[in-house]
């Protein structure tokens, strides 16, 4: 079992020093890694187990993009997995109200666990699919991480984007092969493409592409 201060450790070694609210960031963060940590054992949240992967793939990973959010005023996390992005992006913009949606209800249950334990006022958990949460509440920005293709995602979100929503995507490096072959049903259903964020993670573990998704007929 990792220690919660080792997450703490490596969040204070990589979390950005503009971060807002970084301190409080960083002691909610380490609980929630523990808490993943600790859940790994009975349920499969995540593959990565070493404290230093986890504060960079998750949490710096999450909030590195912040800014792209400190606006809105719901952020519908879609497909929420173990918590991220939505739970550190909470952390960080107390004053936007967040959901989780997470269809897989172990998983939803697990959610419901980590916003009791960091008494998350500002996240609610919803055991929805991402597309039923969507048409009936709406968002102003949906964020997915590791979730499918573009063209996909076009397909799920298609309505909520032509009721105004913003689609925050983070991707791989071939995000733009992804937005190549999502063309035809970007242009069918109206909606625009762009990368707005790309950004190299330490370590080499990787870049991530951000790719706003929303309607051009605004």
């Amino acid at each position: 079992m990792i220690g919660k201060m080792h997450f703490v450790d490596e969040l204070s070694q990589v979390l950005p020093m503009d971060l807002p609210r970084r301190d409080a960031v960083i002691a909610s963060a380490a609980k929630h890694l523990g808490l993943i940590a600790e859940a790994n054992e009975y349920m499969n949240l995540t593959r990565i187990t070493s404290p230093r992967e986890a504060a960079i793939k998750h949490v710096l990973d999450s909030v590195l993009p912040w800014r792209l959010f400190a606006a809105a005023g719901h952020v519908v996390d879609a497909g929420a997995g173990a918590g991220f992005p939505g739970v550190p992006l909470a952390l960080a913009l107390p004053g936007t109200r967040f959901t989780l949606v997470e269809s897989t209800q172990k998983k939803a249950r697990f959610l419901e666990s980590v916003v009791e334990a960091l008494e998350l006022t500002n996240v609610t958990v919803s055991a929805l699919r991402a597309e039923d949460f969507l048409k009936k509440h709406g968002a102003d920005v949906i964020a997915a991480r590791a979730i499918a293709p573009v063209s996909r995602v076009l397909v799920l979100f298609g309505p909520a984007l032509k009721a105004g929503a913003r689609c925050l995507l983070y991707k791989g490096p071939d995000a733009e092969t992804e937005m190549a072959e999502a063309a035809a049903e970007a242009r069918k259903r109206g909606v625009r493409m762009r990368v707005i964020e790309r950004y190299d993670l330490p370590d080499s573990l990787g870049t991530r592409t951000i790719v706003e998704l929303e309607s051009a007929r605004k």
